[in-house]
């Protein structure tokens, strides 16, 4: 008999391949996996409700897995604690429901780009940010973003070639403010805050990119709707870089659960 247990994961993704295991690469899948070998000698392989990609952060990566033993959720979450590197904590667990999916539990996401655009570098967050080096203009950036809210084809803000059949997704919110920076610096940030019921590979890195060449005066805020209408990669801007993106929060429904297997033949 199986338990599933629920971790909410934090991790600084600079040297990862990604969250998801790739042979031979370190990556938060992989690193979580072998602390769980360590502690209940069970090769298990835990599953991400979001994937990231190479050097994207998360604060609420939700995450399950599959234990015959008897060890209870706030046990695991000490014993995960004593033995991950300094760059992954389990900020909490809890038991799920038997065959727990964190896939498709996921009923939206929030992740968070910064972008610093004053004029120093940034020193101890230069990990955590986009350093661009022009002041960008905040107020052009709103203008544009507010197109893409709603439910729309989002086929222009993928990462090409793709194998989802739906390119369509609903935007809850999009906002941007100007913020402290990570040196303690004021105004030195833009931080874009985006929740979705879900994002196609790389969405939330074009639209920041789409959004920085607004901002930067390259393109007129009335150009993101025609990006949008366009249905075609091209037409958007380029994809910003990992390091300033990271996976806010998840809203799970804690009782869904993985279709019933398909018995052998």
């Amino acid at each position: 008999m199986t338990r599933s247990i629920r971790l909410t994961l934090a991790y600084e993704g600079t040297r990862y391949s990604g969250s998801q295991v790739q042979p031979g690469r370190a990556t938060v899948q992989g690193t979580l996996a072998a602390a769980i070998l360590s502690i209940s000698g069970e090769a298990v392989l835990p599953r991400g409700s979001s994937r990231t990609d190479a050097g994207v952060h998360a604060f609420g990566q939700v995450v399950a897995f599959e234990t015959a033993g008897d060890l209870d959720a706030p046990t695991w979450v000490r014993a995960l604690n004593a033995r991950l590197p300094a760059d992954i904590t389990v900020v909490d667990g809890a038991e799920a429901v038997p065959d727990f999916d964190p896939v498709g539990a996921a009923v939206s996401k929030v992740y968070r780009y910064r972008i610093h655009d004053a004029p120093w570098r940034p020193v101890l967050a230069r990990h955590l940010v986009w350093r661009w080096k022009s002041r960008l203009e905040i107020g052009a950036m709103e203008v544009a973003a507010a197109a893409l809210v709603g439910e729309h084809d989002f086929t222009s803000f993928e990462t090409t070639p793709s194998t989802r059949l739906s390119k369509v997704r609903t935007i809850h919110r999009l906002d941007l403010v100007r913020r402290q920076g990570g040196d303690d610096l004021s105004d030195a940030e833009i931080w874009i805050e985006v929740e979705g019921n879900g994002f196609l590979h790389n969405m939330v890195r074009i639209i920041v990119g789409s959004l920085v060449m607004v901002g930067c005066g390259r393109r007129r805020p009335e150009w993101m709707a025609e990006v949008l209408a366009a249905r075609h990669r091209p037409a958007a801007g380029p994809t910003a870089p990992p390091e300033g993106l990271a996976l806010l929060s998840i809203r799970i429904d804690p009782t869904r659960t993985r279709p019933p297997r398909a018995p052998l033949s």
